[in-house]
């Protein structure tokens, strides 16, 4: 019998299509304590204001928020804190030479489960500008104007 992979969306950053051109997403594993995955699996994290960085090596995702797990008691840890993500070295490298190049940077864009396992959606991003995202902004209202209108006409 063949495994089934099912995957629940805990978190998304919706901000960061906003805010950023995703130029590749890969999938990265994330380091937590116990209190941390049952804080997750509740819905209770936030990865607005997030990002990852490289640092000797390894991969940190900083400024995501994660809420203390109401009966974690004294096993809860700060929820802000710096949480390491889980890469291959050839990937880690990849990356290094991905954000040599100007105005990229790490973002995560979402948590999801995937087989019991918590990871993240990890995006290499460049910043849209002010006249970027105000054209995004009316594409997206030009299309919803015609999916509105094809509905319509097939009343």
């Amino acid at each position: 019998m063949a495994k089934r992979i099912t995957n629940k969306t805990l978190s998304e950053n919706r901000k960061a299509r906003h805010d950023y051109f995703v130029e590749e997403a890969m999938e990265a594993g994330i380091e937590l304590v116990g209190t941390e995955v049952k804080s997750l699996r509740a819905g209770k994290a936030n990865l607005k204001d997030s990002y990852a960085e490289i640092k000797d090596g390894e991969v940190f995702i900083r400024n995501m928020h994660v809420s203390h797990y109401e009966q974690g008691n004294i096993f809860n840890v700060d929820p802000m804190r710096d949480r390491k993500l889980l890469l291959h070295k050839e990937e880690i490298r990849r990356l290094v030479g991905l954000l040599k190049q100007s105005g990229f940077t790490l973002i995560p864009l979402s948590l999801y489960l995937k087989n019991g396992k918590v990871k993240v959606n990890l995006g290499v991003c460049r910043g849209k500008k002010n006249y970027d995202k105000r054209d995004a902004l009316i594409e997206k209202a030009q299309k919803r104007d015609i999916e509105r209108q094809m509905k319509e006409r097939l009343r």
